[in-house]
């Protein structure tokens, strides 16, 4: 048997996972490769098997969700852990909003002003109906390109705090029960059926496909299980996780076949080439079955040897600021992104080596000042607290 990192009821209150702030910078520098073009968007895309950044920042977010807001449920009531999470999902939608503007105004000037087709595909639908777009881009029902992993983050955010009450009060049993019967639904088509029935009652809009790539009612299950993981470090008297040899072997065979299936199969990161179908099983979007099964992989090889790299490692300072502050760092992530696109467009070639390698630095620099200056504040805010002023 292989024991985890101790349970937050081992250390003080006030510490930190330190190692997950790490991993959250390092999701939100992997996702900006990604999104960013250049050439390393395709080799740093999904390093690690069939599982991108995306998933891991998801399941940590969640993690540390579960972890902080136990401890205020447990500290102040139920009551304060409700009105902690409203604020964090109002502040994720005043950076939400923030980012829309951004795009309606200076992207879509600069964009059609030097007619840059890699903008006018990002927002067609606000370039053929702005009203629409603007009204209901607002309500977080329109999510262009890029734009719609906040607005899942604010779906969830008001969800947990009934989840992590009653799941207080009841367990975890009858949550992780919901939670996979709705994923499953969601391969099967739950969202587009509900569509349609909004559609019939309401007349809503704006198309299917304007409502962002991101299928909630299947990533709900990646949220809702981390925010279960970061809630039990929480429990009084938690023990640390023990995960059995058998589980430790087949994740390690598993983690390296899709790392070997990633990088050398035929078909890059499309695991069946053209076979729609057989990529299902593999869908970012619809967080497929055997997506899963290859993030489940990660996931356990993290908890069983992670805190012994990380002794051994140096502590990178500047991943753990990013992922401290992984919203302000997030939204200078897709500024940058979409300024890129709007003056070089999609290609990844489009400048040449040291060009990409003088962007990337200058990116990053920014979003470590960004860390830095939004924990600075932080600090002042809370010393102020303190203080009682």
């Amino acid at each position: 048997m292989t024991a985890a990192p101790p349970s937050a009821a081992e250390r003080p209150a006030s510490t930190r996972y330190w190692e997950v702030d790490a991993l959250r910078g390092l999701m939100l520098v992997l996702m900006t490769l990604t999104h960013l073009p250049s050439r390393l968007t395709d080799p740093l895309g999904q390093p690690l098997g069939f599982v991108s950044a995306a998933e891991g920042f998801v399941l940590l977010s969640a993690f540390m969700a579960g972890l902080v807001y136990t401890r205020t449920a447990y500290r102040d009531g139920v009551d304060a852990m409700r009105r902690a999470f409203w604020q964090r999902a109002l502040k994720i939608y005043m950076a939400q909003a923030a980012t829309l503007l951004f795009l309606f105004t200076i992207i879509a000037a600069v964009g059609l002003r030097i007619d840059q087709p890699a903008v006018k595909d990002l927002m067609s639908y606000y370039l053929t109906q702005p009203r629409h777009a603007f009204l209901y881009g607002l309500a977080l029902v329109y999510e262009p390109p890029l734009l719609d992993i906040l607005p899942m983050y604010i779906f969830f955010m008001l969800l947990s705090p009934w989840v992590l009450a009653f799941s207080l009060r009841h367990g975890w049993a009858a949550v992780a029960l919901a939670s996979t019967a709705v994923w499953a639904a969601a391969q099967f088509g739950l969202s587009e059926w509900i569509y349609n029935g909004v559609v019939h009652w309401t007349g809503l809009p704006v198309p299917f496909q304007e409502m962002g790539a991101f299928n909630a009612y299947a990533w709900q299950f990646l949220w809702f299980m981390g925010l279960w993981l970061g809630a039990s470090r929480s429990m009084p008297g938690a023990k640390p996780l023990r995960l059995p040899h058998w589980l430790l072997v087949a994740s390690v065979a598993i983690a390296l076949y899709g790392l070997y299936w990633r990088h050398h199969g035929p078909d890059g990161q499309a695991p069946f080439g053209g076979d729609v179908q057989l990529n299902l099983l593999f869908d970012k979007w619809l967080l497929g079955p055997l997506r899963l099964v290859n993030l489940v992989a990660l996931g356990v090889l993290a908890i069983a040897f992670g805190p012994a790299l990380m002794r051994r490692l140096p502590r990178l300072h500047w991943l753990e600021a990013m992922g401290s502050a992984s919203l302000p760092v997030f939204c200078a992530h897709l500024v940058a992104v979409l300024l890129v696109l709007a003056f070089y467009g999609s290609s990844q070639t489009a400048r040449p080596a040291w060009g990409d390698a003088v962007l990337l630095s200058v990116v990053f620099a920014v979003f470590y000042g960004v860390a830095r200056a939004t924990l600075w504040v932080d600090a002042r805010k809370a010393a102020r607290a303190r203080r009682g002023d």
